[in-house]
């Protein structure tokens, strides 16, 4: 099932999404490629793919990549954007993917909507054995003041919806015994955007996306406030990556 803010938000902010949201470094998928063992032609499955901001740079390195994205607007982009690939609509607790097929399972930004256990044993199902599972998010710096004003705006908004920088991700790996961490990484590096990219980005964040007219536009017009009319929004990041090996 897909959570509520990510249907109604990323329905509606696919656009924005696709514009402003931080490719990940190819520092960081050169390490996430190496480190799942690929090779050009491995089948990968890339699950909640959104507009292919992961897909895409898979592809280009030679997988057979298989995007799973429930939501239509985001499915729009992805196979626009790499036509390489097969998209098909589908949840992380239900792949259209053979058992035994896969090479690795990915995620980008994404696995903190569906760490559970249904997913995680779909996840085994799906790859063969000695399969990866990688999981790859750009966590915004915080101790960054700008950061830090953006997070003071939305943060009293995010009620339930789930966010990687809770690690409550985490907890399901605690008690599996079908995967088992096997490295990770992290890569630093800082996404410039003017004015109308900065709203676009904190507009494409899921329950942001969500909310209703006047109440969304008021906050978007106080993220504006944030930078100066041509001036250039400097956001850090922290690029981080996970490897998984599937346990017999």
């Amino acid at each position: 099932m897909v959570h509520p803010a990510a249907s109604a938000g990323f329905e509606r902010s696919a656009d924005a999404y696709d514009r402003a949201r931080p490719d990940y470094p190819n520092a960081g998928v050169d390490w996430l490629w190496g480190s799942l063992s690929l090779i050009a032609g491995d089948r990968v499955v890339d699950v909640g793919a959104g507009t292919g901001r992961l897909t895409g740079p898979l592809a280009a390195r030679g997988a057979d990549v298989v995007a799973v994205e429930p939501v239509a607007a985001m499915r729009d982009r992805l196979v626009a954007a790499v036509p390489a690939a097969r998209a098909v609509e589908a949840t992380a607790e239900a792949l259209p993917v053979a058992e035994g097929s896969a090479a690795a399972v990915v995620a980008g930004q994404a696995f903190h909507w569906f760490a559970n256990d249904a997913a995680l044993a779909e996840f085994h199902r799906v790859l063969r054995p000695v399969g990866r599972l990688g999981l790859i998010w750009n966590r915004r710096r915080l101790d960054d003041p700008l950061q830090a004003a953006i997070s003071e705006l939305i943060d009293p908004l995010r009620a339930d919806t789930p966010h990687y920088a809770s690690d409550a991700w985490r907890a399901v790996f605690e008690h599996t015994e079908l995967f088992s961490n096997e490295a990770e990484h992290e890569f630093g590096f800082v996404q410039e955007l003017d004015r109308a990219g900065l709203v676009d980005r904190v507009g494409s964040t899921s329950f942001v996306a969500a909310l209703d007219g006047e109440p969304r536009e008021a906050l978007l017009a106080r993220v504006a406030a944030l930078v100066d009319a041509g001036g250039v929004a400097r956001l850090p990041y922290v690029c981080e990556a996970f490897v998984y090996v599937r346990r017999d």
